[in-house]
């Protein structure tokens, strides 16, 4: 499953700063805007310590974690839907990702240059809503024009649906929300709505780059995106990037590990920046366990047994038999699958079996 968060902020916030320590690639940065212009793209680990302990148990010949790839799109300023600055091409660099990492400057450094010439978070948050929300109302407007003559002419059912559907989301874009405030009534109308690619449609975390004093306790400023977000329904992230920046130097787990603690966090901002865009997706794991490896799965919560296995190969899917799952806490408990299997805690699931966050599971198939 190739999933995709875009880092998206205005220029000098610390997107690049942070993309190096959250990515295995290396973007440039520097103190002038649109020192990124074309994307940077990564793919980093979710951090998972249950791949580790079950490692220890079965001793695998590897470990193989899951996967987010990150984006590190060019910054916007206003105007940026009309094509100012690299409006057009950063707005369609964020139509590719699944969801969104804002990142909102919180910190004060007369050496950084901001682009609007002073420090203020929901400013800066309201600039780049405002740019994906004209964007998504110019998407809307068009689609509904073609899509209303559809509908009159009954040549597409789903035509008029689709137009109900656009004309709800034109109405909040024009009172300046954004589109995934809109609530949709059932799964085929969400269907039809992901055809849309709406900008504003996406899942959305907010990222606080703050100081280094700010980074177990936050700030003033923190305080004002709290306050801005509040109604949004959005998680608040606050991390400080250049503290990553350093961490993501050293060389050891076990000075990582004290340094964190030195300044009062028990994980570091990318760990939890990770699990948390992880989270964002509604996104879940499950394992395969054996002599050649451990691996973690990706599946979205409520996929079934089927669509899961669907993940590792497309035959699974097609020719899926049965499931054989443990859960994750019973295996670490007996220590084995042959001792769960003795103690009645392997089951055998079918085709509509929910998979759940953290199942080791087997599947049988025949193709």
């Amino acid at each position: 499953m190739s999933l995709k968060c875009g880092i998206v902020g205005l220029p000098n916030v610390g997107k690049s700063t942070l993309f190096n320590c959250i990515s295995s690639g290396k973007a440039q940065a520097a103190n002038f805007p649109f020192c990124t212009i074309e994307p940077n793209v990564g793919s980093t680990n979710v951090p998972d310590d249950r791949l580790l302990e079950l490692d220890k148990l079965v001793h695998s010949k590897r470990v193989v974690p899951a996967t987010v790839e990150i984006v590190d799109i060019a910054g916007l300023v206003k105007g940026a839907s009309k094509g100012e600055g690299l409006g057009n091409q950063f707005l369609g660099n964020i139509r590719e990702t699944d969801a969104i990492l804002h990142i909102l400057r919180c910190f004060d450094d007369d050496n950084i240059v901001h682009v609007d010439g002073s420090v203020n978070p929901v400013r800066d948050k309201e600039i780049i809503d405002l740019e994906l929300q004209l964007k998504d109302l110019e998407t809307v407007e068009s689609r509904l024009q073609k899509l209303s003559k559809m509908a009159k002419s009954g040549g597409d059912k789903n035509a008029k649906r689709a137009c109900d559907i656009l004309e709800r989301y034109r109405a909040v874009l024009l009172e300046g929300k954004s589109a995934r405030t809109v609530v949709l009534d059932n799964p085929e109308d969400e269907k039809i709505a992901r055809e849309f690619f709406l900008l504003t449609n996406k899942p959305v975390l907010y990222v606080c780059n703050v100081d280094e004093t700010s980074a177990s306790t936050g700030n003033r400023y923190v305080d004002m995106v709290r306050e801005a977000v509040k109604d949004e329904n959005a998680e608040i992230l606050v991390i400080a990037a250049k503290i990553e920046s350093e961490i993501a130097e050293l060389d050891s787990y076990e000075e990582r590990q004290m340094f964190l603690q030195e300044i009062g966090l028990e994980k570091s901002g990318v760990e939890r920046l990770i699990q948390s865009a992880y989270n964002l997706l509604n996104l879940r794991t499950y394992f395969t366990a054996g002599e050649m490896e451990v691996k973690a799965w990706t599946i979205n919560k409520g996929d079934k047994a089927p669509k899961a296995a669907g993940v590792i190969h497309s035959d699974f899917e097609k020719g899926f038999i049965r499931a054989e799952v443990i859960s994750y806490e019973d295996y670490i408990h007996y220590g084995s699958e042959a001792a769960c299997r003795a103690a009645g805690k392997l089951s055998i699931e079918g085709k509509d079996y929910v998979v759940q966050d953290g199942d080791v599971m087997h599947f049988l198939f025949n193709v």
